[in-house]
């Protein structure tokens, strides 16, 4: 994946884009391309944290590469096998399944997200009535959903007995015109479902001002839509996003304040 942009912050996002913390933090954007055409993930850093404790909600992604898999071999880094499947995990415990095929050239190498639900009866209402998601495959442990499966990664909805959600809980997103906000906002009220942010415009300091309405599923899995003009503006690919991205890790001294105020770094 390429770093498509980076951003400091230096107090906690109002949509809570960063976690429930207050203190300084950064984003980065990383993809197979840009976020207008592709599934890309946003890597939250709050500098006052030391490491976060992981939940089951988050399953993992699953990736087609066998680049990825050669690139792993020569670096080293340890490739798992669980049920059939490569698996690569993240220095914060994340995992990516990779499928041992070369990258698409026509699609995103991105194929699904996963996340873990508790009553598939549930979830598959919620996500594909509610919410309007196309069935794509289902079974008694695993339903597959997209807007559109022939350029958009599926979302993997992964049946088991209950959902933990740590601090470390992301959210998935996705960008629609603003003008429908408003409606899927009137729709999750009628339905007595979970908002967790009403529909609210967020300023970026010399950016595009964005709308967002962020919800949540039956086991609490957080969904942000936003509107996809300005976030169109807002997700320009940065060509100084890895200059931006390598600044900021050389100039994290954050380690050395808390040392010398004699504290230590939450855990979360």
């Amino acid at each position: 994946m390429k770093v498509l942009r980076h951003e400091e912050f230096e107090e906690g996002c109002e949509a809570a884009c960063n976690g429930p913390y207050d203190g300084k933090w950064s984003k980065t954007m990383v993809g197979y391309g840009p976020e207008e055409s592709h599934f890309v993930v946003e890597l939250t850093y709050n500098y006052n944290i030391s490491n976060y404790q992981l939940g089951n909600d988050f399953q993992g992604i699953t990736i087609q590469s066998r680049e990825t898999l050669a690139r792993a071999n020569k670096a080293g880094w340890p490739v798992k096998n669980e049920e059939g499947r490569a698996v690569l995990e993240a220095p914060g415990g994340y995992k990516f399944f990779v499928v041992d095929q070369p990258e698409p050239t026509n699609r995103d190498p991105v194929i699904s997200v996963a996340i873990g639900i508790s009553n598939m009866t549930m979830s598959v209402q919620y996500w594909s009535e509610l919410l309007e998601m196309r069935l794509i495959s289902a079974s008694l442990s695993t339903t597959s959903l997209s807007y559109n499966p022939s350029t958009q990664a599926n979302l993997v909805l992964v049946s088991q007995p209950s959902v933990y959600h740590a601090k470390a809980a992301g959210r998935i997103a996705f960008s629609i015109p603003a003008s429908d906000l408003p409606g899927i906002q009137d729709k999750m009220v009628a339905a007595n479902t979970t908002i967790l942010k009403p529909l609210v415009s967020l300023d970026t300091p010399g950016k595009a001002t964005v709308q967002v309405v962020i919800l949540a599923d039956p086991d609490g899995q957080e969904i942000c839509f936003v509107g996809a003009e300005a976030f169109n503006e807002l997700s320009q690919v940065d060509p100084n996003g890895d200059k931006l991205l390598n600044d900021a890790i050389e100039g994290d001294k954050s380690d050395d304040w808390f040392k010398k105020k004699g504290r230590e770094k939450v855990e979360a």
